[in-house]
């Protein structure tokens, strides 16, 4: 397993309640799951397709919420996301329930018990997981929360990675007269923006401890994480802020002066980078430039291109096709083409150049099994929305 999650052997569930029968409703909540989505999909999240990425928008049922759950469980290999925004409500035993369409205060058989989603989370083959939870508990649907144990707690699965939005004696909150709710809103503006100073890579602590800084600074609830089997090495995505060859446009402008330079590609992780941040100035989304593309192009193919760890083998039709897609004029192709070569020669060069390791004579007491390891692979609303 690598740190960045395989696109292909990855998959994310985005959960959301954000109209209530007996609690506020939450508006900022509707707007969360699209933008995430997107981000989640897009070039600085994960990369994964579409299909890979399910949205349950206003789940009314236990088995509406906890079903595409398991579905997705079940096909991840590599790495599980699940994200739940909305009312977070305690039960008598002060345990955490994730609220429904007619979930009610105090009534802990209207909500959904987190642990039932934590056994449908864990019921898969995903190496590891990872759990968002934007929303708050208490004895009250608004309100602060109390307890003796905290929210992240709670939730705890062993070998994942929890962020929770809000500390277990304060809310969570969805500000009136702002799109998103207050913890949402920032982790997308996040990857948005990335983080100054940053490598060309967050990591899921990267993320976490860019968040807490912002919010505390803001006067808003501070975030927890739990995490173990080193699940906060894990990348989040890239760093719409890292600087070092280029850098990214302050606004979206498909214009030649706006492009990455490939003549300063310095490595294969440069030439990638840039690959994404493409995509990123031309506004298109990869099911858009599937599209558009002057010559077949799936999905598929530009998520594997963008999601690669090292340099193309070869110069294909995939990348002419990508970059003449985003928008890149022929003559600007044929710079990106000259960068690969130089980076593919200084490659081969430096591959050439290294000295082979002095091969040990044979050991006939040991069987060839023995010598080698195997290496594993928008709204507003009238009233203060304070808390979910």
């Amino acid at each position: 397993m690598t740190a960045k999650p395989d696109p292909l052997q990855s998959r994310a569930v985005l959960l959301g309640v954000s109209r209530y029968s007996y609690l506020e409703d939450l508006p900022g909540v509707a707007d969360n799951l699209p933008a995430l989505a997107e981000a989640v999909c897009g070039p600085f999240g994960w990369g994964l397709d579409a299909e890979h990425c399910s949205v349950v928008a206003e789940p009314a049922s236990l088995e509406e919420m906890l079903e595409p759950v398991s579905m997705a469980a079940m096909s991840a290999r590599d790495t599980l996301l699940v994200y739940y925004a909305g009312h977070g409500l305690l039960n008598r035993q002060q345990e955490l329930h994730l609220g429904l369409r007619n979930s009610r205060v105090g009534r802990g058989r209207t909500a959904v018990p987190y642990a039932w989603l934590r056994e449908a989370i864990t019921e898969g083959r995903a190496q590891r997981h990872v759990i968002i939870l934007d929303c708050c508990f208490s004895g009250r649907a608004l309100g602060s929360m109390s307890g003796p144990g905290s929210l992240a707690d709670q939730a705890w699965i062993d070998g994942s990675f929890l962020m929770a939005a809000a500390p277990e004696t304060g809310p969570a909150l969805d500000p009136p007269g702002e799109r998103y709710t207050a913890f949402t809103g920032e982790l997308l503006s996040t990857m948005e923006q990335g983080v100054p100073g940053a490598g060309m890579w967050l990591t899921m602590d990267d993320l976490y401890g860019h968040l807490r800084s912002v919010l505390t600074s803001k006067d808003r609830p501070t975030p927890q994480r739990r995490t173990r089997n080193r699940a906060g090495e894990l990348v989040w995505g890239r760093n719409a802020g890292y600087e070092r060859s280029f850098k990214r446009p302050a606004h979206l402008l498909a214009t030649s002066s706006a492009w990455p330079d490939p003549d300063r590609f310095l490595d294969a992780s440069e030439f990638i980078h840039a690959l994404g941040v493409v995509r990123s100035i031309s506004g298109l989304t990869q099911r858009e430039l599937s599209s558009n593309s002057p010559t077949p192009l799936s999905e598929g193919s530009i998520s594997r291109l963008l999601n690669r760890d090292d340099l193309p083998h070869r110069w294909t039709k995939t990348i002419e096709a990508y970059l003449s897609s985003c928008g890149i004029p022929d003559d600007h192709i044929e710079r990106w083409k000259a960068a690969w070569e130089r980076l593919r020669a200084a490659s081969n060069h430096a591959l050439s150049t290294v000295t082979p390791a002095t091969t040990p004579e044979p050991d006939s007491s040991r069987s060839l099994r023995s010598r080698f390891k195997a290496i594993g692979l928008r709204k507003q609303s009238p009233t203060k929305r304070s808390s979910h």
